[in-house]
Formats: C-alpha cells, structure tokens, sequence
C-alpha cells in the first residue's frame, strides 16, 4: 500500500480523499512526501511510477497532465514494473473487485493507444 501513500491529498471523494490535488498526482506527491521522510529512494520511486503503465513525457505534454516533466515516471526496474502491472486489476472505488483483464485493457486504451502497448508490454512480463 505505500506506493498509493499520497493518495490523501488528493481530491477524490468517492474515496474518501479531500485534499485539494488531481487524483493524477497521487504518485509523485506520495514520492515527494517518501524522500522528505527520509524513506529508501527505491520506494519513493515505486510511488512515482506506479501510475497508469508508465507516463512519459509525451504523454504529459499530448494529454495536457498535470505532472512534472523533469522526472522519469515509468517503472523501470523488476519491482516498480510489477506494482506498477499489479494496481491496475484494483479499484480503489466503486465495487472494488478484481479487475478482468479485458477491463483493464479497455482503461488503458482509453487513455491511448501507447499506454496500451506498455500495458501489453507489462502483461507479457507478469500475466498469466
């Protein structure tokens, strides 16, 4: 659960969170809150990449997204890349069930056809 530690100050009330940053944010916030507190740099990382199947910045600057450009938000290493493939079949809200694949292959597409491929790229990696 610490990679999703800056998810309270975030706005996101159907999950009880009433902070006032986008729900987007979550990772880098829980990252820069994990290094002021002194905590290892490997987990201050999984914090900030666990987000989507990686955002790069191109995806910050096509999508318009309100994250930092100066840091590396993709998983990189065999843990981060693994929390990053493993949070994408929980829902922190409404039924909060296990996400199918397919459900979670459609999220992702949603968003665009790249942060699918890193998906699929994932789920090579880790899926059954």
């Amino acid at each position: 659960m610490l990679h999703d530690i800056g998810i309270f100050l975030t706005d996101a009330a159907g999950i009880q969170c009433f902070g006032s940053e986008p729900y987007l944010r979550h990772g880098v916030l829980g990252a820069d809150l994990l290094r002021r507190e002194g905590a290892p740099e490997w987990a201050a990382r999984v914090a900030e990449r666990h987000t989507g199947a990686g955002i790069t910045p191109q995806d910050i600057a096509e999508m318009n997204l309100p994250l930092p450009t100066d840091r590396d938000l993709m998983p990189r290493t065999l843990l981060e890349r693994l929390i990053c493939y493993s949070d994408k079949f929980y829902s922190k809200s409404g039924d909060m069930q296990r996400k199918s694949p397919e459900r979670v292959r459609a999220s992702m597409a949603r968003h665009s056809a790249a942060t699918l491929e890193r998906f699929e790229e994932l789920d090579a990696q880790f899926g059954q």
